[in-house]
This record gives structure tokens, C-alpha cells and sequence, in this order.
């Protein structure tokens, strides 16, 4: 596709800064967005995800930088922008008193949806949202708080927004009302891009495209899990099930790589099986050639084998570590410097 065909990012961020008195909440951060992508922003509390966040919703400026959503730039129209997106703040107040269907025909009034199209966003949102007829009919007050957020996301629904940002949506949900949240988003998949901030790395790993991660106002680190199981493990895990001494199962895998290291062996079962866990500097590509080498040695009794892909949670917790002891070091000279 030529450049003057591709399609414009849904959100473009440069340099962009903001500061809370003392306090800098984003140190210049610039990324993208396109259209259709599941993208999970990280990071640890204090990092600038909801500061972002609402900067990108046009509800507070930014101190310096650009940022531009659907188009619109929001330091010349940040009104403009919540005709595009749709937002569900992670502490989302909703009216107790009224009822789903009430408090829906009320929000599609205020964002200026009327007659047929009023009626038919609200009926798509609820369907969307898992929010059958019964719940719809009862009033938010009564309702748990896994129903109270689908019920967020339907608002977040109503105008066909283009870009759907949600701040935490599954926090103290149980797996089961959080699998909701996933399925709206396989569902509107390629149609919406949607925005998702979340401390359940879990799902993140399960729906997101790409995932950027902040830390003390910084992007760290972007990318697929994929680049980031690249740029952050330099060793690659493998286990093999095989009913077989240790020693001859690590002599045979050494004559493949030399500087393979046995982490781990345990009984499987009572058959005499055990589990081996290896490590290796020299990537999946020697994993498999390790493999092919086993099973060719019928004493081996290979049985299982399996390539460990360290999880979204081990990529974070790496990601943000570098970042947090050089924000501590920095800490500890400024009050060093004042103390003398």
C-alpha cells in the first residue's frame, strides 16, 4: 500500500507531557495506533496509563506535545474527540436509581442520537454487552458489579465509536464475567481499535494485538508478545517428558549444544518417567533440532516435549524493572543532594 493510500492511525501520540504540580506524570511518550488493533497499555500504578488516557478522552489537556485521535487534535479540539470514541473510566458512577434501559436512553440523548438510530444503537449495544431483556428491564442498583460494567461498555457503545478506550474494566471481576469483556472485543474486532489498560495481564496476553508499557511516565517497551518474548528472554525454556537417566539424556542433548543447562528433573510417574527441564542461550531453532536429535535415540524413550514461552507477566515485571532501579537511583541522589 502506498503511502498516500495507508489509512491514518486511529491515535498518534509525540513527545506528549504532563505534570501535576511536583510531579510529572508523562515524560514525553510517543506511540501509535491503527485502526482495528487491540492494544494493551501496562504499567504499574503511577505509571501515566490513566493520565493518558483521559488526555486521549479530551477530558484534561496536556502540558506539551501532540496527540491526535480519530483525526481530531485535541489541543485545537478536544471536544471534538468524544464524537469518535468511547470511554469507560475505571471508576465508572452510574445512576442506582434507574434502570439499564432508562439510563441507556438517557446517555444516547445526550450524545445526540434520535428516533430509529437511538433505538437501534441501544438494542446493538445491549446484544453486544450480553445484557439480555431481564437485566435490561431492572435497575443498575441491583445489579453485581460484573453486570454494572457491561452496562459502562454499552454506553461506551452507543455512537458506533471508532475507538473504544476502557481503564480496568475487569478489575474485581471473576473469570466468568470477565470472559464478556473479551468476547465484545473478538466481536467488534477490526471494526473498533480499542485501547485497553489493565493490571490482569492475563487477559491482556489472551485479546491484545500489541501491548505498550509504561513505567514512571516512560514507554519502556511496545510491541507483539512475540517481540517482546524476543527482546526480554535471551534464554529459551524446554521440558522434555522421557523415561531415561539423567545423565544419558544430558550427555545426548549436549552433543547438540554444549551450554545447555538442566534446571530441573522430577518423577512424572510411578512408570519411571521423568520430567527435564532445559535451558538454552541458543534459541527455539536448537530446541527443535535438540528434539529431533532425542527422538532419533530409541534408550531416550522421549515421550513429550514441550517449548516454554515465558508469559506476558514475566515480559512486564523485566520491562519495568531497569526503569524502576534508575527512578530509585535518581530518588536516592536528589535526596542525597538535599540532605548536604
Amino acid at each position: 500500500m502506498s503511502a498516500e493510500t495507508k489509512p491514518l492511525p486511529i491515535i498518534e501520540v509525540l513527545n506528549l507531557k504532563k505534570r501535576y504540580g511536583l510531579i510529572q506524570a508523562l515524560k514525553g511518550i510517543s506511540f501509535s495506533v491503527g485502526k482495528g488493533e487491540i492494544i494493551g497499555f501496562l504499567g504499574p500504578n503511577g505509571a501515566g496509563k490513566s493520565t493518558t488516557l483521559k488526555i486521549l478522552s479530551g477530558l484534561i489537556p496536556a502540558d506539551s506535545g501532540e496527540a491526535k485521535v480519530c483525526g481530531v487534535d485535541l489541543a485545537e479540539e478536544g471536544g471534538e474527540v468524544r464524537n469518535h470514541i468511547g470511554f469507560l473510566p475505571e471508576n465508572n458512577p452510574l445512576p442506582e436509581e434507574l434502570r439499564v434501559i432508562e439510563y441507556l436512553h438517557f446517555r444516547a440523548m445526550l450524545k445526540g442520537l434520535r428516533g430509529s438510530r437511538k433505538r437501534d444503537r441501544i438494542r446493538i449495544a445491549l446484544d453486544i454487552c450480553d445484557l439480555e431483556r431481564k437485566v435490561s428491564e431492572r435497575k443498575i442498583g441491583n445489579l453485581s458489579k460484573g453486570y454494572r460494567q457491561r452496562v459502562g461498555i454499552a454506553d461506551a457503545l452507543l455512537t458506533e465509536p471508532r475507538l473504544v478506550i476502557l481503564d480496568e474494566p475487569t478489575i474485581g471481576l471473576d473469570p466468568r464475567q470477565s470472559a464478556v469483556t473479551r468476547k465484545m472485543m473478538e466481536r467488534l474486532r477490526g471494526e473498533v481499535t480499542f485501547l485497553l489498560s489493565s493490571h490482569i495481564l492475563s487477559e491482556v496476553e489472551a485479546c491484545c494485538d500489541r501491548m505498550i508499557i509504561l513505567s514512571h511516565g516512560q514507554i519502556v517497551t511496545e510491541g507483539t508478545l512475540n517481540e517482546l518474548q524476543e527482546e526480554f528472554i535471551n534464554r529459551t525454556i524446554f521440558e522434555v517428558i522421557a523415561l531415561t537417566d539423567r545423565m544419558s539424556l544430558q550427555k545426548s542433548v549436549r552433543e547438540i549444544d554444549q551450554t545447555c543447562e538442566l534446571l530441573q528433573d522430577e518423577p512424572v510417574d510411578v512408570s519411571g518417567k521423568k520430567r527435564f527441564i532445559f535451558s538454552t542461550e541458543k534459541g527455539e531453532v536448537v530446541a527443535e533440532a535438540i528434539l529431533r536429535y532425542l527422538v532419533k535415540i530409541p534408550d531416550l524413550r522421549v515421550f513429550e516435549f514441550q517449548i516454554e514461552r515465558p508469559d506476558l507477566e514475566t515480559i512486564f515485571l523485566r520491562a519495568t524493572k531497569k526503569n524502576w532501579e534508575e527512578n530509585d537511583l535518581l530518588g536516592k541522589r536528589s535526596r542525597r543532594f538535599k540532605i548536604e
